[in-house]
């Protein structure tokens, strides 16, 4: 009985129901079985685990048992919301360019997992080749839709949620019924098909078979004059009438004041190019430019002191203890020497107002960029939801997190910048200040520290460049920033984010293959 379990780094899911305009307002929720079968061959394409000629024998019998069992699924908890666009028309009246009100419909699961079960036996190739394709899946309905999915192991429980299950009965008291589109069987397709058949003279308008139905896209549909998918039913599930609610609730619901440990915004210029962002050698001024906004947030709106942010209490005086508050992390993703990405990090938590200056955030500046740089979010939760960030920058951002059984190795992205003043002898050498560095975030101590090579490793020529003294804080007590690596005896977790401004992006670690 497979399982398959997704989560949603973004915290979004973005789905229109077939038939439904977008300013509806409907959001297809659970994700129906034909949506998610479609994802499964897209996915196979797209990964190369078959190319133009078509899925083989066994991704056909697979996707054929799938489609003859309507699976049921447990929700997370999930908030209906919608952004709104004023979308160009490409036409002028009066000297001023027409627009057209639109509404983006989304559930909001921050946190959640949506298991969906289906009640089928697989042979031990069909099983094999799911897990590979549930992998590869990188979104769910819109493109914005990351999704991270796997197939659950035998024995494993399901995560805690609401069921929701297929059900042609009155819905009970607490209850809804639902419309959501699946594929008929084969044996009911092929029968379905030679009834259309019968005086239909077009040959190329009835798909073959329901794999051909599947891949069929919505201009092709539309060009053809289908009003629904040829291969396709409604059928209907029951689903607890809280499975998603409406915005306004969401305040008097508990699960959404639990903190999450990371957000991921990307950084991007009206312009859309790329090398008008800042270069990396600006990691800190931007950061501490970000931090101030955030903190300003609060302040601003009368929402209280963020200790979570600022790195102090109530009366202004530094947290005690291992460097737990925000790190504000610019990120270089695409590695094009410009940087594209904040990460926004705090081992104990970022707490609902930290959480809401971050998304209020919406504007940034750069050094020598007259226009305002737009931020967006593009993902929230734990380290492990961003590890599994499916875009093509996931790679560069599970290097900067290291991978989840962690990494023994470990190279500088920005330059060390010594705390204290150097000396040859003592706690105070630079071995000593990583050292103690380590000690202070509840780290192991390294085996080794290095300094590579200028030859082997050309980017630690490019970290002589990086700005590294504060506009508004102290300056360090030596101008001067190290390319290190780090060898530990056991493997790590990142981030690891060491000595001067650490909180502001320099020192910060990368693993190494």
């Amino acid at each position: 009985m497979p399982t398959l379990l997704f989560r949603f780094p973004a915290g979004r899911y973005h789905a229109t129901p077939w038939g439904h305009h977008v300013n509806e307002g409907l959001v297809e929720w659970p994700p129906s079985p034909w949506r998610l079968l479609r994802a499964l061959l897209a996915a196979g394409y797209t990964s190369g685990l078959w190319g133009d000629d078509g899925p083989p024998e066994t991704a056909r019998r697979l996707i054929g048992k799938l489609a003859a069992v309507l699976p049921r699924y447990r929700l997370p908890e999930a908030v209906g919301a919608h952004s709104r666009h004023y979308m160009p028309l490409a036409r002028f009246k009066d000297g001023k360019e027409e627009t057209t009100l639109v509404f983006d419909t989304f559930a909001w699961v921050e946190r959640g997992v949506l298991s969906v079960v289906w009640d089928v036996e697989l042979a031990a190739d069909e099983t094999e080749l799911l897990g590979r394709l549930v992998e590869r899946v990188g979104y769910l309905g819109r493109s914005e839709s990351w999704v991270a999915g796997r197939l659950a192991a035998a024995d494993e429980p399901l995560p805690e949620g609401m069921e929701c299950y297929p059900s042609h009965e009155p819905p009970p008291l607490g209850w809804e019924q639902i419309p959501l589109f699946a594929p008929l069987d084969e044996t009911a397709y092929r029968r379905w098909r030679e009834e259309q058949a019968v005086g239909d003279r077009r040959g190329d308008r009835i798909p073959k078979d329901l794999i051909d139905c599947l891949q069929r896209d919505t201009a092709w549909l539309q060009k053809q004059g289908w009003s629904q998918p040829p291969g396709s039913r409604r059928v209907f599930y029951l689903r607890p009438r809280n499975a998603l609610e409406p915005l306004a609730s969401r305040g008097r619901r508990p699960a959404a004041d639990r903190p999450v440990e990371a957000m991921l915004l990307c950084l991007s210029h009206p312009s859309r190019n790329n090398h008008a962002l800042p270069p990396v050698a600006r990691t800190l001024p931007q950061a501490e430019l970000f931090h101030r906004a955030l903190v300003r947030y609060g302040e601003r709106e009368g929402l209280g002191h963020c200790a979570v942010l600022t790195g102090c209490d109530e009366e202004g005086l530094p947290l005690r203890g291992p460097h737990r508050h925000a790190h504000i992390l610019p990120l270089d993703l695409d590695r094009d020497g410009h940087l594209d990405h904040y990460l926004v990090w705090a081992p104990m938590g970022l707490d609902r107002l930290a959480r809401s200056a971050v998304r209020s955030v919406r504007w940034t500046y750069a050094k020598n960029s007259p226009e305002p740089l737009q931020l967006t979010l593009a993902g929230s939760g734990s380290l492990d939801d961003l590890r599994s960030t499916p875009e093509s920058w996931g790679d560069e951002l599970r290097r900067v997190l290291g991978p989840s059984a962690g990494a023994v190795r470990w190279r500088s992205l920005s330059p060390f910048v010594p705390p204290r003043h150097l000396k040859k002898r003592g706690r105070d050498t630079l071995e000593g200040q990583v050292a103690a560095e380590l000690t202070s975030r509840g780290l192991p101590a390294a085996r080794e520290i290095l300094l590579p090579d200028a030859k082997s490793n050309p980017g630690t020529l490019r970290q002589r460049h990086f700005v590294r003294i504060r506009r508004k804080g102290p300056p360090p007590p030596l101008d001067c920033g190290f390319p290190l690596e780090l060898v530990f005896d056991q493997p790590v977790r990142g981030p690891i984010c060491l000595g001067y401004a650490s909180h502001f992006g320099l020192g910060l670690f990368g693993a190494v293959d």
